[in-house]
């Protein structure tokens, strides 16, 4: 039994797929009375990955962990995955941990995270992927309205990856021999910037789309809605001062699964009805 933890987000959704494709069993980690919707043959269990001890039932007769970084205390959680018998864990991370500032606050939680996994005396994985397509979906809202994306920092490129292919790597590590030890850098085909996404999105939607670029004041503004200072701070740390370049492009995901990364039209092209 593999237990995926972010069971309805960009990775853990795709992951389960992969998994069921390889007629994997697969229990999903929830939280509250109402799961999200799940394939079929996905065991949805209730925990929180913030109490360790609420775990019991999901980690019972389970042998391979996806985990996301940053709960509250990793190496407890860590303790309780490997005291119920778990053989391998396959840790959710990011490419700026690479040399990156502990400060920064999302360099500080993927690094401690990250060393809790190293420490915690099961079998490891860690991915460490550049920023996801899926973050396109971020537009829904904007789109509904109009035909105007605005987006912060418009002149950085980011080798950015298809939550499908971080997906499929993480399948390999919980399900193949040879990935133990190690930390994996992913990322897409090629670096990218949101006038490029946008204009191939206009391409897939068949809509006259056009990006219009944030101000740094108008970024800090609309992120400080939705998130705490301490993050705020970080992205522009990493896009503004440019402590983090993402546009690198690392051949990892094809020599690890045989085939080429996905473009961003093709998760486009997959994602087009997520649109209107």
């Amino acid at each position: 039994m593999l237990l995926v933890t972010g069971a309805s987000g960009n990775v853990g959704t795709e992951l389960i797929r992969a998994l069921l494709s390889d007629d994997e069993n697969v229990r999903a980690l929830t939280r509250g009375t109402h799961p999200p919707a799940l394939p079929a043959g996905v065991q949805a269990v209730a925990g929180d990955l913030n109490r360790p001890d609420s775990l019991t039932a999901a980690l019972a007769g389970v042998h391979g962990v996806f985990l996301l970084s940053g709960y509250a205390d990793m190496p407890a959680l860590l303790s309780a995955i490997r005291d119920a018998g778990v053989q391998r864990v396959v840790l959710l991370s990011s490419g700026a941990v690479i040399g990156g500032d502990v400060s920064n606050a999302v360099v500080h939680y993927n690094v401690l995270s990250e060393a809790a996994v190293r420490e915690s005396g099961v079998l490891w994985t860690i991915l460490r992927p550049s920023g996801f397509y899926s973050n396109a979906l971020q537009w829904v809202t904007q789109l509904r309205d109009g035909d105007v994306v605005r987006e912060p920092f418009a002149d950085v490129p980011i080798a950015a990856i298809d939550p499908f292919d971080i997906a499929a790597v993480a399948a390999l590590a919980l399900t193949r021999p040879g990935h133990e030890g190690a930390s994996y850098r992913l990322t897409g085909p090629e670096p990218i910037l949101p006038a490029d996404r946008v204009r191939i999105l206009a391409d897939v939607l068949d809509r006259e789309l056009r990006l219009e670029a944030q101000t740094d004041a108008q970024a800090r503004a609309a992120m400080s809605a939705s998130m705490p200072a301490e993050y705020v701070d970080a992205f522009f740390s990493f896009f503004v001062d440019g402590t983090y370049d993402d546009s690198h492009v690392h051949p990892t995901v094809k020599e690890l699964t045989g085939r080429a990364p996905r473009t961003f039209e093709q998760w486009a092209t997959v994602h087009a009805d997520a649109f209107g």
